[in-house]
């Protein structure tokens, strides 16, 4: 098996991900791993597709271009390797940020996590609440190091919250379906 990480994105519409992933049903394809949301009104799909030996990144490419001009979504297509890990290795916890909306959040958060030696593995943000009183949350789940004490890092989400006017939380994730 070949794997590919192909992602699309355009105005949201009913039927892409049928249009989509029916090209990979007619390579005979499999969908391993997929996210898909839409953000202010667009569709995102990123998928993991393991495809059959010798079917080439190029005709993946061809067969796409069908849905993807029939909804004018931008498609990319890239071989990946696949001795890659599946998981980060390390313990799961899952960062809450809630506050006033401004530029840097994201930044900031993401580089004391990356400071820390955490992963993040999803990130979602939105903004919330009334319109004359938006609120932006983000939520991460996020890898420590295996055992690791996470009072260092929780003192310093609580330090950065206090930079940004935000209230931070950190808590260990619960186990779930996916």
């Amino acid at each position: 098996m070949s794997h590919y990480a192909v992602s699309a994105v355009g105005a949201d519409r009913p039927g892409i991900v049928a249009a989509v992933t029916g090209v990979f049903l007619e390579h005979g394809c499999n969908l391993e791993d997929t996210s898909m949301t839409i953000l202010r009104g667009h569709f995102a799909m990123m998928l993991v597709v393991a495809a059959p030996d010798g079917l080439a990144q190029e005709t993946l490419e061809e067969a796409l271009a069908g849905p993807a001009a029939d909804f004018d979504l931008v498609v990319a297509v890239r071989a990946i390797d696949d001795d890659v890990p599946v998981s980060p290795e390390g313990d799961a916890w899952t960062v809450s940020v809630y506050g006033a909306d401004r530029p840097g959040i994201v930044h900031r958060v993401a580089s004391l996590l990356a400071d820390s030696a955490v992963n993040i593995v999803d990130l979602s943000t939105r903004v919330i609440g009334d319109p004359s009183r938006p609120v932006y949350a983000m939520i991460l789940e996020v890898t420590l190091p295996s055992r690791g004490d996470a009072s260092p890092l929780e003192a310093s989400l609580a330090s950065l919250a206090g930079d940004l006017g935000v209230e931070c939380s950190l808590h260990p994730s619960e186990a779930d379906i996916l």
